[in-house]
C-alpha cells in the first residue's frame, strides 16, 4: 500500500511553530462581533504513522499562496503540465509522518483552464490540491480574507477539489447544511474537531443569501463552533484562526485576548493562527497552546522581503491526561522557500547548513520563542 494509502485508510470523518511573509491584501482585523456557522464535516485522508492509544501527533503549516510564480514552476516541474510535488517535496517527510496534518488553503481553486491569478484576487490551478494531498496532508482550513475572491463558484470548485484529492476542510462550505455539520476526523480512534475563521474579506461583502460561504472570526462563534464538534464526538478540538497584521512578527492585543478567551473555555484545545505572513511566537496559556502566526508555507513574492520566505511547520503530541487531552510536547521545524531556480520549499532541520539557512533558522528560533516558553518548545532535528 502505498504512503497516501495507509493515510486514507486510517483517518476518515465523524506539531508548533512559525512562519514567513506573504503578498495579501492588507485588513485590519474588526472587533470580535460576528457570528459565524460551524464548520462542515465528512470523511477525510488520514495518516501515515501508527498513533498509540495514549498519544498521536498534530503536524500544522501557514499560507499556501499561490503565486504565479508558482504556477510557472509548477509547470516547468511538469514538463507542460502543473506538478507542484516538486515545489513541495523537501518537507513531505515531516508532513507525512504526523498522524494528522493540516494545511492553511488560502487561496480559492480555479477551473482546470483557468484563468489563473495572483494577487490580489487569486485563483489557484486545481493540481495545488494534488500536490498537497500527495504530501501528506490530511485536512486544510480554507476560511481566510482571499476565500471568496472568486465568489460563491470559487468557494464551490476549491471545496470539490479538496474533495477530490482526499483533503478533509473546514472553514467554508457549499451550503448552509454543509457549513452547519461539525468536522470531526478519525485519528487512529481519536476523534479530532477543527474549526476555522477569519477575520474578513478584503472588503467583498459576503452574499446576503449565503451568510454560510465562509466563517467570520468572533470568539462567541469560534466556541460555538467547538461546542458542536465536542458534541458530535470530538475529544480535542483544534481551531485554525486567521488574524493578525501582516509583516508583523507580535501578535496584537486582539489576537492575545481572543487567544485568552478562546483557551480559556474547555471546547478548544489548540489554536493554530495565520496571515500575518511572517513568523509570530508560540504562547502556553494555561495548559494549551497558541501558535499566533505560522506565516507562509509556500508562496513568492513579487518583491521578496528575505522574512517573507522563512516560515516553520509546527508539531504538537497530544497526549491523555485521564480522560483529557493536553499538548505534552510543542515543538517546531524553520522552513525556507529558496528561490532558486528552481523555487523549493526546505524544512530545515534537514536541509544542508549554509548562511541562508542558519540566519532563517536563528531569527525563526527566537521569534517562537520570544514570550517565554523557551523551556518547553522543542526545535525538530530532524523527522
Amino acid at each position: 500500500m502505498t504512503s497516501r494509502g495507509i493515510r486514507t485508510s486510517r483517518i476518515a470523518a465523524a506539531t508548533l511553530c512559525a512562519v514567513a511573509l506573504a503578498a495579501c491584501a492588507t485588513e485590519t482585523p474588526p472587533p470580535a462581533s460576528s457570528s459565524a456557522p460551524s464548520a462542515p464535516s465528512s470523511a477525510g485522508p488520514t495518516s501515515s504513522s501508527a498513533a498509540s492509544g495514549d498519544s498521536f501527533t498534530v503536524a500544522a503549516t501557514g499560507d499556501v499562496l499561490i503565486h504565479p510564480e508558482l504556477t510557472a514552476q509548477a509547470t516547468e516541474d511538469g514538463q507542460g503540465r502543473r506538478d507542484y510535488g516538486p515545489l513541495l517535496a523537501g518537507v513531505k517527510q515531516a508532513i507525512s509522518s504526523a498522524d494528522l496534518a493540516i494545511c492553511h488553503l488560502e487561496v480559492p481553486i480555479a477551473p482546470a483552464g483557468g484563468p489563473f491569478k495572483g494577487y490580489p484576487n487569486f485563483s489557484a490551478p486545481p493540481e495545488v490540491t494534488k500536490g498537497l494531498a500527495d504530501t501528506g496532508y490530511d485536512a486544510c482550513s480554507t476560511a481566510s480574507n482571499h476565500t471568496i475572491d472568486q465568489g460563491a463558484a470559487g468557494v464551490t470548485r476549491t471545496l470539490d477539489a479538496l474533495d477530490s484529492a482526499g483533503i478533509a476542510h473546514t472553514g467554508s462550505a457549499r451550503s448552509a447544511a454543509e457549513a452547519a455539520k461539525p468536522r470531526v476526523l478519525d485519528v487512529h480512534g481519536v476523534k479530532v474537531g477543527h474549526v476555522s475563521f477569519t477575520f474578513g474579506f478584503n472588503g467583498i461583502p459576503v452574499p446576503a443569501d449565503k451568510p454560510w460561504l465562509s466563517n467570520k472570526l468572533d470568539a462567541n462563534a469560534v466556541l460555538a463552533a467547538a461546542r458542536a464538534a465536542k458534541a458530535a464526538g470530538a475529544e480535542v478540538v483544534l481551531a485554525s484562526l486567521h488574524w493578525g497584521t501582516e509583516f508583523k512578527h507580535e501578535p496584537t492585543s486582539e489576537q492575545k485576548q481572543l487567544a485568552r478567551k478562546i483557551l480559556g473555555d474547555p471546547a478548544v484545545d489548540l489554536i493554530i493562527g495565520h496571515h500575518a505572513h511572517v513568523v509570530q511566537p508560540f504562547e502556553k496559556i494555561g495548559d494549551k497552546w497558541v501558535a499566533y502566526g505560522l506565516g507562509n508555507h509556500i508562496a513568492k513574492h513579487a518583491e521578496p522581503r528575505g522574512v517573507s520566505e522563512e516560515g516553520a511547520i509546527a508539531r504538537f503530541t497530544f497526549v491523555r491526561d485521564g480522560a483529557k487531552w493536553k499538548v505534552g510536547t510543542a515543538e517546531f521545524s524553520p522552513t525556507l522557500v529558496e528561490l532558486g531556480p528552481p523555487i523549493r520549499l526546505l524544512d530545515l532541520s534537514t536541509a544542508p547548513a549554509s548562511t541562508r539557512n542558519t540566519e532563517a533558522v536563528t531569527r525563526t528560533e527566537r521569534i517562537v520563542r520570544s514570550l517565554g516558553a523557551n523551556k518547553e518548545i522543542l526545535t525538530r532535528k530532524g523527522s
